[in-house]
C-alpha cells in the first residue's frame, strides 16, 4: 500500500514542483480555502496555541494571525514541494542573506559550527539557499519516515543542491565521523521532545519543554552556535539574517544555552507571529512537579 500510495502521488508532487511560482501561489491560494475554511485542518490546534501564547490579544487580532498564518502555511506546504526541482539560480534569486560575518570567521578559522533556528519561515528554502553559499558544507538533522519511498524522495530534495542529513538518533555519532569536516550542522530547536528528558522553561506564556541536544552536543564539541533568523519580504522571497548567539558553549551551562536560544527564537515569533508553525502541538505535555 506504501508503494502504491507513492506511485500515484509521485507525478503530482512533481507537476507542482515544476509549476511557475506566479501559478504555484494561486494554487497555494486555493489550497488555503480548501484546508482552512472547508476543512479547518487543525484549526483548534492553531487557535488554542494562539490564545494561550498571546493572552494580551483581542479576539480579533487572534483571528487575524490565524487568518495570515494559514496563508503562509499554503504557500510554505508548496514552496517545499518546490524545492524537489528548483534551480540554483532562482534559489539565489529568492534567498539574500546578510553578512554572514560569524560564518565567514569560523569558515577562515576552519571551526565548525552549530545553527539553531524553529520551525519559523521556510526551513527548507533556507537550506537550499545556504547549499549556494561558499561556506561551510551544511548537515541537517532530520527524522526518516516510516515510508521509505517518501523517505527517499525527501532525501533526495534536501540533498540535491549539495546539502547532507544526519539522521537524528545518529547526530552525535556522525558529527563525531566528521569532525575533520567544516560542517554548520543545523539544529531544528522547537521540537516536542520527551518531558522527562527536556529542559523546561516559559516559552510563549506556556511551560514548554525544550530539546536539549543543541546544549548537549555544542558542549561536548564546543562549536559556536549561530542563531538563524528568516524574514520574509514579500511573498516567494526570504531574507536570512544570522547572529552569532554563543561563541564558547563550555563556559555556559545546558540549561543556560537553552534558555539563550529559546528567548531568541520567541524574539522573532512574537515579531512576525504569523510565520510559525502554529499547526504543532508545541504543549502537549505538562511540567511535572519534580522538574526543574
Amino acid at each position: 500500500m506504501a508503494a502504491l500510495i507513492y506511485w500515484i502521488s509521485l507525478p503530482f508532487i512533481y507537476l507542482i514542483s515544476w509549476l511557475p511560482f506566479s501559478i504555484l501561489y494561486l494554487l497555494s491560494d486555493l489550497l488555503y480555502f480548501i484546508l482552512y475554511k472547508i476543512f479547518k485542518y487543525r484549526i483548534g490546534v492553531v487557535q488554542r496555541n494562539l490564545k494561550n501564547a498571546f493572552p494580551e490579544k483581542s479576539e480579533a487580532e487572534i483571528a487575524l494571525i490565524r487568518d495570515r498564518f494559514y496563508h503562509y502555511f499554503c504557500d510554505l506546504i508548496l514552496e517545499t514541494i518546490k524545492t524537489l526541482t528548483i534551480s540554483p539560480a532562482t534559489v539565489r534569486s529568492r534567498i539574500t542573506f546578510d553578512s554572514m560575518l560569524a560564518f565567514k570567521r569560523f569558515y577562515q578559522e576552519h571551526q565548525s559550527v552549530i545553527i539553531v533556528m524553529g520551525h519559523f519561515g521556510n526551513w527548507e528554502m533556507a537550506g537550499a539557499g545556504f547549499s549556494q553559499l561558499p561556506l561551510h558544507t551544511l548537515y541537517v538533522i532530520y527524522h526518516p519516515m516510516k515510508n521509505k519511498y517518501f523517505d527517499r524522495l525527501i532525501y533526495h530534495m534536501r540533498t540535491r543542491l549539495g546539502n547532507k542529513l544526519y539522521a537524528m538518533k545518529e547526530t552525535f555519532r556522525g558529527m563525531i565521523a566528521d569532525r575533520n569536516k567544516l560542517t554548520a550542522t543545523a539544529f531544528i530547536a522547537d521540537q516536542t521532545p520527551s518531558p522527562d528528558h527536556a529542559y523546561w522553561t516559559t516559552f510563549l506564556n506556556q511551560d514548554t519543554p525544550v530539546f536539549t541536544g543543541t546544549a548537549k552536543i555544542s558542549s561536548k564539541l564546543n562549536y559556536p552556535i549561530i542563531y538563524i533568523s528568516m524574514q520574509r519580504p514579500k511573498r516567494g522571497y526570504y531574507h536570512i539574517e544570522s547572529e552569532l548567539l554563543i561563541e564558547d558553549p563550555k563556559s555556559l551551562t545546558e540549561d543556560e544555552i537553552s534558555e539563550l536560544h529559546t528567548r531568541r527564537l520567541e524574539k522573532d515569533i512574537i515579531a512576525r507571529p504569523e510565520l510559525w508553525l502554529w499547526t504543532h502541538r508545541r504543549w502537549k505535555h505538562e511540567r511535572k512537579e519534580s522538574m526543574s
